[in-house]
């Protein structure tokens, strides 16, 4: 994948910083990258997380839910950012913004689908 993503996270969050953010240690987010409750993906040459997809100082309640179903429909990291981000007027304008609100059950019922 490039540095950029077409329709993507109009803010990005390094891992340091969202360590800060959550109030864990940095070997703790790395954990959680590594077992599907957190995305990161390269950007701008550095490991970074969507800043929409942490909310306050948690995660986004449904994220791993949905990261989850992704991995299972065979996504990786990178083509499970650009599903998130596709524009999709009916979960508020894309699937990472839908799981913020009361459309998460939505995108997650279609993330499940890419299974079948």
């Amino acid at each position: 994948m490039s540095d950029s993503v077409t329709a993507g996270p109009a803010a990005w969050v390094n891992l340091p910083d969202l360590s800060e953010k959550l109030g864990v240690s940095i070997s703790k987010v790395h954990q959680m990258i590594r077992d599907g409750q957190l995305l990161a993906v390269k950007h701008e040459g550095v490991r970074q997380v969507p800043a929409e997809l942490v909310a306050n100082s948690t995660v986004l309640k449904h994220l791993p839910g949905v990261l989850n179903l992704l991995r299972d429909a065979g996504y990786n990291d990178e083509e499970a950012l650009r599903w998130l981000y596709e524009p999709d007027p009916t979960v508020d304008g894309n699937p990472a913004r839908g799981l913020g609100g009361d459309r998460a059950r939505e995108v997650k019922r279609r993330a499940q689908a890419l299974g079948f």
